[in-house]
């Protein structure tokens, strides 16, 4: 029977595991794959109105999916209100998802309105049911679901950051670094070929 080499070298087998671990951590630290295209996704407002997610091409987009019931949520939904109030007329666009949680039945939305009218949101806020959420999201089925989540699309349309989910990135639901992002955005020129401004 022949001999099976075993990987021989002159570094202790105890130096090698921090890297083992470095490794380790980089992997299942890694963030979700942006940027990406975003994904049609039609919003449903109280109003009966539709909103195509492509029909704010060629704005910076920040969508928030969230519950109502969550203090979290509405928190961030009153920053990006504020946000979209500062720096909406210069080509940013915040919108709200607004979703049931899991193992409740469809509320179809009959809590926006006053919500939206208690907060004094005055960007579009509309229902989803979780299905399409999931979907839009890419969530896996045993994908702890973390909200809120918020996901920010640039001029041309693609996924360039989001928030929850595995590798998602907290810093969106901070005003001052979701700021600094969307400012970054916004200087990007969106002409074909082009790239940022200089």
């Amino acid at each position: 029977m022949p001999k099976v080499r075993l990987w021989k070298t002159s570094m202790p087998i105890r130096a090698l595991i921090p890297l083992f671990a470095l490794v380790a951590y980089n992997v299942a630290g890694l963030p979700s794959s942006v940027p990406r295209k975003s994904p049609e996704f039609t919003i449903a407002e109280p109003s009966g109105k539709a909103i195509q997610l492509s029909s704010l091409h060629g704005k910076v987009v920040a969508i928030e999916f969230f519950f109502l019931q969550s203090g979290h949520c509405t928190r961030v939904a009153r920053m990006l209100n504020k946000l979209n109030t500062e720096i909406g007329p210069r080509g940013f666009q915040a919108v709200g998802v607004v979703f049931d949680p899991p193992n409740t039945p469809d509320s179809h939305g009959e809590l926006i309105l006053p919500a939206v009218n208690f907060f004094h949101l005055s960007y579009p806020v509309g229902y989803s049911h979780k299905v399409d959420v999931d979907t839009y999201l890419d969530r896996k089925p045993q994908e702890i679901l973390n909200i809120p989540q918020v996901v920010i699309i640039d001029r041309k349309g693609l996924i360039r950051a989001v928030s929850g989910g595995a590798g998602g990135d907290p810093r969106l639901e901070d005003e001052a670094s979701l700021r600094e992002l969307i400012e970054r955005l916004l200087s990007e020129r969106t002409e074909a070929g082009s790239g940022p401004k200089k």
